[in-house]
């Protein structure tokens, strides 16, 4: 890997076809994202930071899987006239390992076109916008974005296939307002699609699902919420109000599994698939002689959290820029996890500090068939390559929505976080609690152990469900709010 000195690459924005390459700037050096702005690069990069990842078996139908990725961060909903949408020149893509690899054996790649019906105008709509059946587009809406969905697998040889699953697939308008997007739901339905292979996607405006005490959290871990409490309160939704642009694709199960079936064995390594989400951007490469266009990830985001708290701040772009297959490199970050050693520090909790064979297990491997917690196997192979992914379960059937409980696994629901993220799944409250040492007996670690040793199962944020309700059909994730309603967070 070279040096972030020595790479030399200029953005070619727009990607041409062409040999004369124009309108080129000196980039940053990349990186990307875990989640919220929390790698160097990608704060600067704010169209092509994946936010958050999510992986489950809904309710209905139980024979799909949902993966979700979310992009563009802290959107206030009345940033207009220019209002928030998909980079043209950003390659998205979803992708699934179902072989244990670390490599992706199917990627779901989205490129988006944005169209000006009225150069002349600074409205971004002209009047309400309504959909228009009959021409399959939005009435009254000046800035229309469109996008091609493909799907991109390797045969028996292992030579990649690139299907066109559609064309010009409508993204929704963003949520103005009630003068603007009156019945906001019924302008998102027609962005809804099912392609030719009986996936569904979505690609448009959502409510940020992610929730969390953003001050507290960076604040050293300043929770509002403190004993007697056993910080299941307090804590304030640093996301709350604001949207980011969901992708979000509902596909049958048997189309994700190496098996080309829907799984029923729990301890079967065939039942489990990784799950990641990348942006690209296209640069020339000036390292050789003649000068090259490629695509350059920006950003990756599998397991929620692991860069912003587990990677160092010098490796964050580096790990953003590598692939899942080479994250043996940052093995150690999860053995030795700084959070552990400040977690002790602020509450004298005795948290194990080293050899933490159970972090690299849950969150690089996967947890293993027959494991002595009694949990379903999350590992897709059984020697699984050691990569960040999100790693779901398919034999597992899903909790009713009505039923779910936010601490996931450790609350003994077995389709819960890290067995996959549903959209409840409080993973601020989990990773804290798994890092803090709760699962460590079991892989044989010494339980935590401090003065205050029993505040370890109880380690909280204080936020425990999102601010919007999610949707209980696809895409599921909460309507965002209007720009009209928006209220400024305090100062």
């Amino acid at each position: 890997m070279r040096t972030r000195t020595r790479q030399r690459w200029l953005v070619a924005a727009p990607l041409a076809a062409t040999a004369a390459l124009v309108a080129v700037a000196v980039a940053p050096p990349f990186g990307g994202a875990s989640s919220h702005r929390e790698a160097p690069s990608i704060s600067q990069d704010p169209s092509a930071d994946n936010t958050d990842v999510y992986a489950f078996r809904p309710p209905d139908p139980p024979d799909t899987a949902t993966l979700v990725a979310n992009y563009v961060p802290f959107q206030e909903p009345a940033g207009g006239p220019n209002f928030y949408r998909f980079s043209d020149d950003v390659k998205y893509e979803v992708k699934v390992d179902n072989t244990g690899d670390g490599k992706p054996d199917i990627t779901y790649e989205l490129r988006f076109n944005t169209k000006i019906n009225n150069p002349d105008t600074f409205l971004y709509n002209t009047a309400a916008v309504t959909y228009d059946a009959k021409r399959g587009t939005y009435a009254n809406l000046n800035l229309v974005q469109t996008y091609t969905l493909r799907k991109i697998t390797r045969d028996s040889r292992g030579r990649t296939v690139v299907k066109t699953l559609g064309r010009n697939l409508l993204t929704p308008p963003n949520n103005v307002g009630p003068r603007s997007t009156p019945d906001y739901e019924s302008l998102v339905a027609p962005a809804i699609h099912t392609v030719k292979d009986g996936t569904r996607v979505f690609a448009g405006q959502r409510d940020d699902p992610f929730f969390v005490d953003l001050g507290g959290t960076f604040d050293l871990l300043g929770f509002r919420s403190a004993p007697p409490g056993a910080f299941e309160s307090g804590g304030v939704d640093g996301l709350r109000g604001y949207s980011v642009n969901t992708i979000a694709i509902q596909v049958p199960i048997k189309q994700l599994t190496r098996t080309k079936r829907i799984p029923t064995d729990a301890n079967a390594n065939s039942s489990a698939i990784g799950v990641y989400a990348t942006a690209s951007r296209p640069v020339i490469d000036l390292r050789k002689r003649e000068a090259k266009v490629r695509w350059q990830q920006v950003s990756r985001l599998g397991e929620p959290l692991v860069n912003e708290v587990l990677i160092p701040l010098g490796k964050k772009d580096l790990w953003n820029r590598s692939a899942p297959s080479d994250d043996r490199q940052f093995e150690r970050h999860y053995l030795k996890p700084e959070l552990a050693g400040i977690l002790n520090a602020l509450y004298d909790i005795g948290a194990p500090t080293e050899g933490r064979v159970d972090l690299t297990t849950a969150l690089l491997t996967g947890i293993p068939a027959d494991n002595g917690l009694g949990l379903p196997t999350t590992a897709i192979s059984a020697k699984p390559a050691k990569a960040d992914l999100l790693r779901l379960n398919l034999a597992v059937a899903p909790t009713p929505f009505a039923e779910q409980n936010r601490l996931g696994l450790l609350a003994g629901q077995a389709d819960g976080f890290p067995n996959g993220r549903r959209l409840i799944d409080d993973v601020v409250d989990i990773e804290e609690r798994a890092v803090a040492g709760v699962l460590a007996p079991a892989f044989g670690l010494p339980a935590p152990n401090g003065g205050n040793a029993a505040l370890a199962p109880l380690l909280g944020d204080g936020v425990n469900a999102n601010d919007r309700p999610f949707l209980p059909s696809f895409p599921y994730v909460a309507t965002p709010g209007s720009g009209f309603e928006s209220v400024p967070h305090p100062g």
